[in-house]
């Protein structure tokens, strides 16, 4: 066909799609991509467009008809372009043959009668058409035509020259190479009635197998079976008996056997890079065990439990498994998806607690001892001590009133004596505060689905009984308690879970316990706050878990009836006590996805560079009793860590 300089509506249209819009120029001067976009396109009118575009001229057969489609997801250059048009041309059952500056577009059926390329070699492509001469040396080239005949497409040819011992095959660059590594296998010297073939990638025995179920098999012609096969395991051969001819089928037959499998053979070892190595081999094992008992159960029999075996070898985190190919390939994609670095996630609690306490007491105890008996007579006893004060009063002056003085200011007054009326008058005035402000940040580092514990806290000893054991040597007596240590402090558990997108959720347990400011109990007096829940918190984001806000006020007034009530002179019979008490605690959460290594070192980076510049300024602060060399400080980070490194893929690749 010749090339026409006007082109048709439609093919501008075509060409103006093609070739204007996905094409463009880039400051260098070389293509930027060509973006296809066919869709029951003329083949003519596309060949059109593919000389519009690389500048070559076609001719075309009268019996290239047809409609194309071709998609491209991304820019292709003009070579890329071309070898998608010849592939084109191929799945339509057309070839594209050079000669000189032109190209001729014919069908395959006809193309062999056309000059090609000579051999491999002289071919562009593997799908170009071309046409090699192999001379035979050991076998006759007649015998090879109908062994191989199969192995060629309809479109493809093979021709034996008896008197030169040759063949002549024309086809597709890439079948007729494969073509020439099996006659090269084939074409082995062989003047013995026995024959030894190594094999490469083959099991020997496996190959006689099925040779042997083949060759055994009763021909038609009635003439006896004479080939024998035998199996070397140790050199891994097939030793090859029988008529000339036999063995010469069958050595083309196992020449076309003994090629490697795609995923290698049987068995294999594969070396894990973040799977645990003992749990996935169980896992595995247990998989394809219950699989194959299943198809075992619908008759599809029994042998392909035992031909499945996974074990792992810890030292090196590596599987060995050995199956069929085709369930080869299946626990391989199993361990593809399996065998891939998970993200971590960095959760922070932020725990603010507030809390106010203030109390004021005020009261007056009076008491009383008669001359005539030792017991005393309280008039009040707001406080609960006016009996220490009677009892070291009647002690007379020798007592001990330290068990008086309590807390705030104690102020007294009476007689003690040993003869007459012993009274005192104690007035005690109390106004205390404590202030609690605490603010800590645990964080936490775990893989995705994976629980992560943190416990920062001291064991504070409880009394929780008192004995007193009477005996031993002369009547001795031995006390002792028992005590019980209870946690307090903070304790963090947590198990992320990513979710689609950049949200988490969080399975969370934190609980916060200190020893109260406040010791108005007979033993310490602990504070505790826990939370156990789950939420869901976007990457980065800080989400608040519960908290509480209280406010209480106590009052307690105590007085003697109508005396209590009597102006100025009534307070000396009345205990007036007030306690405020505020809390404020809120619970707030931070969780961070760290997706790769990058995430992963600014975070160490910034919580390591914060410790550092604290023990600088710690440091510079400080009185130095010792020399500065001799203070313990941590190492600044290493170069290699305070780089960026490259983004790592979640998977090995194998995706």
């Amino acid at each position: 066909m010749k090339k026409n300089n006007k082109l048709k509506p439609n093919t501008l249209l075509l060409l103006f799609a093609i070739l204007t819009l996905p094409m463009t120029q880039s400051s260098l001067g070389q293509d930027a991509g060509i973006t296809l976009n066919w869709k029951d396109a003329d083949i003519r009118i596309v060949v059109e467009a593919v000389s519009e575009a690389t500048g070559k001229n076609f001719i075309l057969d009268p019996r290239v008809t047809g409609k194309v489609n071709l998609l491209s997801a991304e820019p292709m250059s003009k070579d890329a372009f071309y070898e998608a048009f010849l592939s084109i041309l191929q799945v339509h059952g057309y070839i594209a043959v050079e000669s000189g500056n032109l190209i001729k577009i014919l069908p395959d059926a006809t193309a062999r009668q056309f000059p090609s390329a000579f051999g491999t070699a002289g071919a562009n492509g593997p799908d170009d058409l071309a046409t090699q001469v192999i001379q035979v040396k050991n076998v006759g080239a007649t015998q090879l035509v109908p062994i191989l005949r199969p192995l060629i497409p309809q479109n493809g040819h093979m021709v034996a020259h008896a008197g030169s011992n040759m063949l002549i095959i024309s086809d597709r660059a890439a079948n007729l190479a494969r073509m020439v590594t099996i006659i090269k296998r084939i074409d082995m010297a062989s003047d013995d009635d026995i024959e030894v073939i190594a094999l490469q990638n083959a099991s020997a025995s496996e190959i006689v197998r099925i040779m042997t179920a083949l060759t055994q098999t009763q021909r038609g012609d009635g003439a006896p079976v004479t080939t024998s096969l035998v199996a070397d395991a140790r050199t891994n051969s097939v030793l090859i008996g029988g008529d000339k001819s036999e063995r010469l089928r069958l050595r083309s037959l196992i020449a076309h056997l003994d090629t490697p499998l795609e995923d290698g053979g049987d068995t294999q070892v594969r070396y894990l890079r973040y799977a645990d190595a003992e749990e996935l081999s169980t896992k595995l094992q247990t998989h394809f065990t219950s699989q194959a008992a299943g198809a075992a159960g619908q008759a599809a029999g029994p042998n392909s439990v035992d031909k499945v075996s996974v074990w792992a070898d810890t030292q090196t985190n590596a599987i060995v498994i050995n199956a069929p190919p085709k369930m080869m390939r299946s626990l391989m994609q199993i361990v593809d998806k399996l065998d891939i670095r998970r993200a971590q996630v960095l959760v922070e609690a932020i725990i603010v607690e507030i809390i106010e306490n203030d109390q004021k007491e005020l009261g007056v105890s009076v008491g009383v001892e008669g001359e005539s008996s030792n017991t005393p007579v309280a008039v009040t006893n707001f406080p609960n001590f006016l009996n220490g004060i009677v009892q070291a009063a009647g002690a007379s002056a020798g007592g001990d009133p330290s068990g008086i003085i309590g807390e705030g200011i104690t102020l007294g007054v009476g007689r003690i004596s040993d003869t007459g009326v012993s009274f005192a008058a104690i007035l005690r005035a109390l106004e205390g505060q404590a202030d609690t402000n605490i603010i800590s940040t645990p964080s936490i580092v775990t893989t995705d689905n994976e629980e992560a514990t943190l416990n920062v806290g001291q064991e504070v000893p409880f009394v929780t009984g008192s004995f007193t054991n009477a005996g031993g040597t002369a009547g001795a007596v031995n006390p002792f308690q028992t005590i019980n240590r209870q946690q307090i402090g903070v304790k963090l558990a947590i198990t992320p879970q990513i979710n689609d997108g950049d949200s988490l959720l969080l399975k969370i347990s934190q609980e916060i316990s200190n020893i109260a400011s406040s010791a108005a109990a007979v033993d310490l007096i602990t504070n505790q706050r826990i939370i156990e829940t789950t939420v869901i918190v976007d990457d980065g984001e800080i989400l608040v878990l519960g908290g509480l806000l209280e406010d209480v006020l106590r009052e307690s007034n105590q007085r003697i009836p109508v005396l209590g009530s009597i102006p100025l002179i009534g307070a000396l019979f009345r205990s007036k006590k007030t306690e405020v008490l505020k809390t404020n605690l809120m619970i707030f959460v931070r969780a961070e996805i760290m997706r790769d290594t990058n995430e992963t070192a600014f975070q160490t980076n910034a919580k390591y560079n914060m410790i550092r510049n604290a023990q600088q300024n710690n440091r510079s602060n400080t009185v130095q009793l010792m020399p500065s060399a001799t203070r313990p400080m941590i190492p600044p980070l290493p170069a290699s860590q305070t780089q960026p490194q490259s983004a790592e893929s979640p998977d090995n690749g194998s995706q």
